[in-house]
């Protein structure tokens, strides 16, 4: 699985490198700036792009505008952010690009190193892997309207480990319920949401979209 990585610390950046080239992945370019990280990611057209928020030369959203553009020009091209903090602003613009796989992860998930890798395939592979942190506070942004109004305690609960990307299982397992009471939840999350069944579409991935990207 081929990974472009974006990260200006070369500290972090060189533990990437190694840590993600020991699980298998190949690392076809590491850079360190936003000009740089377009390019490389047009030449390249990775599995996936691992992308810090914050690049030069403003230090601002250089990461995620660069990875956007170069999303723009290869449409579907996996993404998965990682920041220091929490930015909404920055998540929900993720977001609301809902082709191809999305992650957001604070820097300190990185530690935890099966579930960085973890994400990083969960991207790569057309699914979403949001931070719990980050989860949270879109949630919360979003309390007061639709169409969370619609949906039970209990089913935002299942659609928040929903976006984390865990399993039907997974989720029963974290929240002490049998998996049929799960699916029985997710169902109605879908018909809450309004997506019908389809062949060749991900219902989880779209409601995850659906219901954390949409405008506040």
């Amino acid at each position: 699985m081929r990974v472009v990585l974006a990260e200006d610390l070369a500290l972090l950046r060189d533990g990437l490198i190694r840590l993600l080239g020991a699980y298998g992945f190949e690392v076809v370019a590491a850079v360190d700036n936003g000009p740089s990280l377009v390019r490389a990611l047009v030449e390249h057209q990775p599995d996936v792009a691992v992308v810090d928020v914050r690049l030069p030369p403003t230090f601002t959203d250089e990461g995620l505008r660069a990875a956007l553009e170069a999303r723009s020009r290869i449409p579907g091209l996996p993404i998965l952010v990682l920041s220091q903090h929490v930015e909404q602003l920055y998540a929900r613009e993720l977001l609301s690009d809902s082709s191809g796989g999305i992650g957001y992860l604070l820097k300190d998930r990185v530690s935890d190193v099966a579930q960085f890798v973890d994400a990083v395939r969960r991207v790569a592979g057309g699914g979403t892997a949001l931070d719990p942190d980050v989860v949270a506070q879109l949630l919360t942004r979003r309390a007061r309207e639709e169409p969370l109004q619609q949906l039970t305690p209990r089913e935002r609960e299942v659609l928040g480990l929903m976006a984390e990307g865990r399993s039907n299982a997974a989720i029963a397992a974290a929240l002490f319920v049998t998996e049929k009471a799960i699916s029985k939840h997710t169902n109605n999350i879908f018909t809450k949401l309004g997506l019908v069944v389809s062949e060749d579409d991900n219902r989880r991935v779209l409601a995850v979209l659906a219901y954390l990207g949409g405008p506040s």
